[in-house]
């Protein structure tokens, strides 16, 4: 059953490399065409911000917490962020309940450090007390189905659940977060809004948003977060390469070039919707 499966994956790819050779997709997609991208917030009573967002059949939902901690040491007078990504059994057969695995890790970081390295959130102003008090920010994410792109999903759903975001209520005689009493005060955000793009190579084609099975075919990926800058530039915050097949350097130019159109035509298509 095992050489079975393996032999008709062989044959899927062989299929998916071909028929990319000739220009075209499965689902009738350009190379560079995003699947179609739906956004729902407020989905968690008891987040302060969330998101659910479907990229095609693909799925997933973002929540963000805000409690009261320490610092870090060498941070004494801003707040913090931890990103973690649960990927379901519900979402995918691949996926088993118990630690996170490679995968879920890999989307978290990425997640992560696009957020934090554009400078997003301002996590000066999440300082409570110096050295003793700052806002702690949770990023939760859960794969509700995998189609593929989980990892482009997984980033503008956080995104978006930040923006919607409203701080609770904190009691400074108490020292406790009061989170029955809702406040009207947004997560205090910049406008360096962050967005990650993930290229795959398969054969000899460069694709963005693969379907699973375009996803299991890639040979090599590249995930590049972006960001506008205060003078309206876009900013590369951090880029990843995973799988072992290397990218020629003109294929590195083409997608950051592709990365960067993708970027203004996703922030104006959906980002700015959530602006207002």
């Amino acid at each position: 059953m095992t050489n079975e499966i393996k032999e008709i994956s062989s044959l899927t790819k062989k299929r998916i490399i071909e028929y990319l050779g000739e220009g075209k997709r499965f689902d009738g997609r350009d190379m560079l065409e995003y699947r179609n991208i739906e956004v729902e917030t407020g989905i968690s009573k008891n987040a302060e911000g969330s998101a659910r967002v479907r990229l095609g059949k693909t799925e997933v939902i973002a929540g963000v917490k805000l409690a009261v901690g320490e610092p870090y040491p060498d941070n004494e007078e801003e707040g913090t962020m931890i990103t973690t990504m649960e990927l379901l059994p519900l979402s995918s057969e691949e996926f088993n309940y118990g630690p996170p695995g490679i995968e879920a890790i890999e989307i978290a970081r990425i997640v992560d450090r696009g957020i934090r390295e554009s400078g997003f959130i301002d996590f000066d102003k999440l300082c409570v007390k110096k050295g003793e008090k700052v806002w702690n920010v949770f990023i939760d994410i859960y794969s509700m189905n995998d189609d593929g792109n989980l990892l482009d999903a997984s980033c503008l759903a956080s995104v978006i659940a930040l923006l919607t975001a409203t701080m609770p209520k904190y009691d400074e005689k108490q020292e406790k977060v009061l989170y029955e009493e809702k406040t009207n005060k947004k997560l205090p955000l910049t406008k360096t809004i962050p967005l990650t793009f993930t290229f795959h190579k398969v054969g000899k084609n460069i694709i963005l948003d693969p379907r699973r099975e375009e996803e299991k075919s890639s040979e090599a990926k590249l995930s590049i977060a972006l960001s506008y800058n205060p003078k309206k530039e876009i900013w590369i915050n951090a880029v990843q390469k995973g799988d072992e097949v290397s990218f020629k350097e003109e294929e590195i130019v083409r997608i950051i070039d592709l990365a960067e159109k993708k970027f203004k035509e996703v922030y104006k298509g959906v980002i700015e919707k959530h602006l207002k």
